[in-house]
């Protein structure tokens, strides 16, 4: 079940439905249990077991580390206990990643370097034969920040099934945005804090205004157009490109490039729009995850902007417990490099995210020792000018787009191919036959005027969001919202499967 098809409206209506009958709030959570086992079931059953399995795992864990205690007594014993019982958990988590995403990888290039056929042949065996489970990072993500949050003193669950509806939460279990258990809990409201004297219970969730029912159902609106009318037809273009490199000129493979940045944005952008408006519509709110990077003037300001649940969750648990820019700017810089390298690898086991993670890593690193040297030396800062602006944006987007290239193929082979030929390369002459007229039913200036007008579209957004700072009312959004799913039920080409998906 996609997010954009039939199925999936009929099984959020009927979510719905059951879960705003139940009169307890308990009911309600047990509905997005079933809801959510249900959800996945749809895409990968035989993997429910795992994914209980780790759940109770982390619940029983965090409740272990966060055993309450008389905190005005030292307890050295206890202490060193709670650290090797998160170490348990980071090791557990960590090696479920490495099982079902990394192995294939480490054989391989075991089996390369040492040239050990039986190595390389078991790689390809165990890569063809084991699929690792959808959202598997993101899943392992939280459970990490939750075991980390219960160490530093935020309370452990206290039940059992609203801390497995709150991991298997359907619309962000397998593309996030990656939510933190006491983000979600707090709104749950079936479960409040302990004091000393009672339980205080949150407020039960009340139904939704229509204005609150418009702005879900607007941004589910929203999220398929942007997936199913652009993500996708960009998709087509970038996918017969980058699998037809030596027929591909170097018009083609940069216009290929800029349009896989634009994809992979609204691809994203759009699972997490709908996950978003899904929730809205239960009273829950997701966190946002993005916040027009391609506008940044940094590359500082891009991963503050990108993908942001996953920047925080790299800042707090990785970038401050290693020192953070509290700790030299050497290390400083070091630190910055191995966060992205981690985010690299995190994103998939090929050579090519490791590269990706590095050249951010070097990035941001440059971007830091530009501001302590100008701090140092009081220059003033040229970049604050109108054509220091144009030009930083300009840098910080080329390098994140020239990037994204070992992010779409992550086969070095491949990927340098693509720099080596983005000059002076003539494309083969069916290429733009079968490409652009046939598959794209487009020229390729054509082509070109619709991705400009794409990048248009989103400055014009940006404008009236935070220049003009203007909100369409809710009765437009009503009229808009049936135009733009019969729009997207008429105009969507065969739907393709989310980027992050693989990730």
């Amino acid at each position: 079940m996609t997010f954009i098809s039939f199925n999936y409206a009929l099984f959020l209506l009927i979510v719905l439905g059951l879960y705003w009958l139940m009169p307890r709030q308990s009911w309600r959570v047990f509905v997005l249990l079933v809801a959510s086992f249900l959800f996945y079931a749809t895409i990968q059953p035989q993997y429910i077991p795992l994914l209980l399995i780790i759940t109770l795992l982390n619940f029983y864990l965090a409740q272990a580390i966060g055993e309450p205690k008389d905190w005005r007594i030292a307890n050295k014993q206890w202490n060193r206990r709670r650290l090797l019982l998160l170490w348990l958990g980071i090791i557990c988590n960590i090696l479920l990643l490495l099982s079902f995403k990394y192995i294939p990888f480490l054989l391989n290039s075991i089996g390369i370097l040492y040239n050990i056929p039986n190595i390389l042949e078991n790689a390809n065996w165990v890569d063809s034969h084991v699929i690792a489970p959808l959202g598997l990072s993101f899943f392992c993500f939280e459970c990490l920040a939750y075991l980390i949050d219960v160490y530093r003193g935020a309370p452990s669950a206290s039940s059992l099934l609203e801390f497995t509806s709150y991991k298997l939460f359907f619309p962000k279990l397998i593309s996030g945005p990656i939510t933190r258990y006491h983000y979600l809990q707090n709104q749950l409201g079936m479960v409040g804090k302990k004091t000393t004297q009672a339980l205080v219970k949150t407020p039960a969730l009340k139904l939704p205004t229509l204005e609150q029912i418009t702005e879900g159902i607007w941004l589910i609106a929203t999220g398929a157009v942007k997936k199913a009318l652009i993500a996708d037809n960009l998709g087509i273009f970038v996918d017969l490109s980058f699998s037809n490199l030596q027929r591909a000129g170097s018009g083609d493979l940069w216009l290929a490039t800029v349009a896989y940045g634009l994809q992979l944005y609204l691809d994203f952008t759009a699972y997490v729009d709908i996950a978003r408006g899904s929730a809205f519509l239960m009273g829950l709110s997701l966190p946002q995850n993005f916040d027009f990077p391609y506008l940044s003037t940094s590359i500082a300001e891009f991963w503050r902007r990108w993908h942001t649940t996953l920047g925080d969750w790299l800042r707090n648990y990785l970038y401050f417990p290693l020192g953070g820019s509290r700790v030299g700017l050497f290390r400083t810089c070091l630190n910055l490099l191995t966060v992205m390298l981690i985010a690299g690898i995190w994103h998939g086991a090929a050579w090519g995210f490791i590269v990706w993670g590095v050249l951010h890593g070097l990035a941001l690193v440059i971007h830091r020792l530009i501001e302590a040297i100008s701090q140092h030396f009081k220059v003033k800062k040229v970049w604050e000018s109108l054509p220091g602006i144009l030009i930083s944006w300009l840098l910080t987007q080329s390098m994140v787009f020239g990037a994204w290239i070992f992010f779409r193929l992550p086969n070095l082979r491949d990927s340098f191919w693509v720099f080596s030929h983005w000059w002076n390369y003539d494309a083969d002459v069916q290429f733009v036959d079968k490409v652009y007229l046939e598959a794209m039913g487009l020229e390729r200036l054509q082509l070109v005027w619709l991705i400009c007008g794409v990048v248009v579209a989103m400055g014009i957004n940006y404008w009236f969001h935070r220049g003009l700072k203007l909100q369409l009312n809710w009765q437009l959004k009503v009229l808009l919202v049936p135009v733009f799913l019969f729009t997207v039920w008429l105009l969507a080409p065969e739907g393709l499967p989310y980027i992050y998906f693989d990730f």
